[in-house]
């Protein structure tokens, strides 16, 4: 049996190649518009013998007239119409798509994935970095993920995010670069029954005795080396009644009367009726929040998204730095 017996051949408009530069159809367009060579040449800042020719080439590689030259002006043939309709629609997606690949290329078009964490979700810089970035580039589409540290560390290094605002340590294996934008105070979380409530600020040794909700280390590493070695440096180990998965099941579990927990000051607005929520006196306890990207980050989308972060971090920390010591220490405790 022949090889091709049980085959045919379906013809396919790609089967015929016509060679047609982009400039012959703008040369075609500007001849339709004016309806004289002569002007069609001074618009194209060309000499119209050679705008003669390649109209005439143009003709001669699609196979039929496009004017009608019989008359006092150059007039379109009816394939002349039809084809000058579809050739003003290619040259505008043409300089549309020119126009959104620079857009692109500046980071002005695009989409950023960003993680973060259920914590910093709770931090007005992070907030602040999410409104900014839309103002400067509403092109560019926000996609975004909310998950523990550690997930985030490993989306970021499969490529599944593009960044990620994160407590460290984040490892440097991973072959991501991390930038610190604050050291966020952190400040313990009593129900609002507890013998503490009535103080505004607590010393860390007065907790010993306390039974303490905190976050497992597996995901949370930076935040609970941050509590427990405190609590080491100032002469005790805290004694863990339970482990909460996320940061918001902290405070929901302290308003139950479960224990006390020690959580960044940013997310002192939660359960303002059952928790009550103390500064540290002495040395603090400071959680550290990053935003971390693959180190060999090109896309400028992306690249703008991190500058826009560190923008907005040194912003904040100016004006902290420019607000009164004790306004500060007011608000704080508000």
């Amino acid at each position: 049996m022949p090889a091709n017996e049980n085959t045919f051949h379906v013809p396919s408009s790609y089967d015929l190649s016509i060679d047609v530069e982009l400039r012959h159809l703008r040369y075609f367009l500007a001849v339709a518009e004016e309806r004289n060579f002569t002007r069609a040449a001074k618009r194209l800042h060309i000499a119209q013998p050679p705008l003669t020719q390649q109209i005439k080439a143009l003709e001669q590689e699609l196979g039929v007239e496009l004017f009608d030259r019989s008359g006092y002006r150059v007039e379109l043939t009816e394939a002349g119409r039809l084809f000058a309709t579809e050739v003003s629609r290619i040259l505008g997606d043409v300089r549309r798509a020119v126009l959104l690949a620079q857009r692109a290329a500046r980071g002005l078009k695009g989409e950023v994935r960003v993680g973060f964490t259920e914590s910093a979700s709770f931090n007005p810089l992070v907030m602040s970095t999410f409104q900014s970035f839309r103002a400067h580039y509403p092109e560019v589409e926000l996609a975004l993920e909310e998950h523990k540290s550690t997930e985030l560390s490993i989306a970021l290094a499969d490529g599944r995010i593009d960044a990620a605002f994160v407590r460290p340590p984040v490892s440097a294996g991973e072959g991501l670069t991390l930038h610190l934008l604050e050291s966020e105070e952190m400040v313990v979380a009593v129900p609002a029954n507890h013998p503490l409530a009535a103080q505004t600020n607590v010393e860390l040794r007065a907790l010993e005795n306390e039974t303490f909700i905190l976050y497992p280390r597996a995901v949370r590493p930076g935040l609970a080396d941050a509590v427990i070695e405190a609590c080491e440096s100032a002469g005790f180990t805290p004694r863990i009644g339970q482990l909460a998965p996320q940061l918001s099941s902290t405070i929901n579990l302290v308003a139950a009367s479960l224990g006390i927990s020690v959580v960044p000051r940013s997310m002192e607005g939660l359960q303002p009726q059952a928790v009550r929520y103390l500064s540290l006196v002495g040395t603090p306890i400071r959680a550290a929040l990053g935003i971390a990207h693959r180190a060999d980050e090109s896309a400028v989308a992306v690249l703008n998204f991190v500058e826009t972060a560190m923008t907005v971090a040194a912003a904040t920390r100016t004006s902290l730095a420019e607000t009164p010591a004790e306004e500060h220490n007011a608000d704080s405790q508000a």
